[in-house]
């Protein structure tokens, strides 16, 4: 049996369109979004995937929404908890019931620019080097157990939208790769760290550039 994933969005759900394209051995059991009008749950359900909405509007706390969220999460009993731009910061005993089943990806090269808007403080910052995490989720913002990693150069005239193109179209890549990792059992714990079953953690990086946007 194919092990169960929910994954949650906020938006277009780009990630989760590669994810579902990508062919993985899971089963996606649900797409939840904090945004009603989030057009990738009208791809999801295009697709014959049960869909959901919590609205963190509708709730005085952080905690009240994110016990709300995880209600609706636990219906579908799913062994992973997929966060594929998921804007909200989630509480620490959200973190903690999902301790270790919790990912998340994030564009930049973790540790380096953690929070928003990561594009724009990697060129302030004049960095030559970029690119996007997936991390397992821990109560520290952006600063999880990291499964992999990729690349991409920071080029002569970029601006935060060509970077983040070029970045995105790693991230496409490295979702899906990770997770199917995750369920093949190819991921392993030791301590805070994540190793990987015969490969290199840093896929697609840059050996082989691609074309300016």
């Amino acid at each position: 049996m194919k092990p169960t994933i929910v994954i949650l969005i906020s938006g277009r759900g780009s990630n989760m369109a590669a994810i579902l394209s990508a062919s993985l051995p899971i089963k996606v059991a649900a797409v939840i979004s904090n945004q009603a009008d989030a057009t990738g749950l009208e791809l999801a359900a295009a697709q014959g995937i049960p869909t959901a909405v919590v609205d963190h509007r509708a709730f005085s706390t952080r905690e009240d929404f994110d016990a709300a969220l995880q209600n609706a999460i636990d219906q579908f009993s799913p062994q992973l908890v997929v966060l594929a731009g998921f804007m909200r910061i989630l509480s620490p005993q959200f973190v903690a019931h999902y301790e270790k089943r919790l990912i998340n990806i994030h564009p930049s090269l973790l540790p380096a620019f953690p929070g928003l808007h990561t594009h724009r403080q990697a060129l302030a910052a004049g960095v030559r080097i970029h690119g996007c995490t997936v991390h397992f989720v821990t109560d520290r913002l952006d600063h999880g157990p990291i499964v992999v990693q990729a690349a991409v150069p920071v080029l002569q005239g970029d601006t935060e939208a060509l970077l983040s193109a070029r970045v995105l179209r790693r991230e496409h890549v490295i979702y899906s790769r990770a997770l199917r990792w995750w369920a093949e059992g190819r991921l392993h714990w030791q301590e805070d760290c994540i190793h990987v079953d015969g490969e290199f953690q840093n896929f697609g990086g840059l050996s082989a550039p691609e074309p300016v946007a």
